[in-house]
């Protein structure tokens, strides 16, 4: 339960984490010019963001599946 709890935290802070530094003014935009380069860093940060919480949920998902396989094994070792 508690190496859950703190995937969890893992999870959140990275999430956090990378949507805070993603913020600000980019400093190398080339060519463009500075809406174009904020609109574009933003779209990047929330592709990330994204990202995460999808393997965010991807793992959370396999954990449940696994604590269900051992949870019924143990079950049924029980009962016999």
């Amino acid at each position: 339960m508690w190496a859950f709890l703190a995937l969890q935290v893992i999870f959140l802070l990275w999430a956090v984490l990378g949507a805070r530094t993603g913020a600000g003014t980019p400093d190398d935009c080339g060519p463009l010019d500075a809406q174009t380069c904020n609109d574009a860093a933003n779209t990047g940060t929330a592709i990330g963001v994204g990202l995460v919480i999808v393997l965010w949920a991807a793992v959370d998902i396999i954990l449940g599946i696994t604590y269900a396989v051992v949870r019924l094994a143990r079950r049924s070792r029980t009962l016999d």
